[in-house]
Parts: structure tokens; C-alpha cells; sequence
């Protein structure tokens, strides 16, 4: 399977989002690939800001950078969770 262009690609978030609006997402691809291109994103900038913190010295700055990308990624299986808890815990 070969990895789409840039061009295709952005073709394809942009078919899944109006999938979405207009909810003609059957099977749920549109709403998933739009999710797992979100949390890319996030574990993206982790990747960056590990690269820059140990590329850095170690610094205090970019370890805070670090340390706040980190929690967003924890926090998406936050997010994901709250689907189906309703506070009702």
C-alpha cells in the first residue's frame, strides 16, 4: 500500500469533513480518520518537542514545552472516554 500525496491526502480530510457535516458517515471511516489525523497532530508536536528538548541542553524551557505536549496527548484518551461517561460514574 503505497502513501498518499499530499494532495490526496488532503483530499481525503477534506471529503471526510463533509461526510461528517452532512452525516453521511455510515460506517464511521470519515469520523475516524479525521480522529486519528487529529491525534497524529498531537503525537506529532510530542515528537517535536522531545527532539527540541533533548537537542536544547536539556533545557528547563523546552522541558516545559515537553511536559504540556505530553498532557495533551493524555488527555485525548480523556477525551475519547467522556464519550460514554456522562458523569454517571
Amino acid at each position: 500500500m503505497g502513501k498518499p500525496s499530499d494532495s490526496e491526502f488532503k483530499q481525503a480530510l477534506d471529503k471526510a469533513a463533509e461526510m461528517r457535516e452532512h452525516g453521511t458517515d455510515p460506517d464511521f471511516i470519515a469520523k475516524s480518520l479525521l480522529n486519528l489525523n487529529y491525534r497524529f497532530d498531537v503525537w506529532q508536536r510530542v515528537i517535536s518537542a522531545t527532539k527540541l528538548y533533548l537537542h536544547s541542553g536539556l533545557s528547563t524551557r523546552e522541558h516545559s514545552l515537553l511536559i504540556k505536549a505530553l498532557q495533551e496527548a493524555e488527555r485525548l484518551d480523556d477525551i475519547n472516554n467522556d464519550d460514554h461517561n456522562f458523569g454517571l460514574d
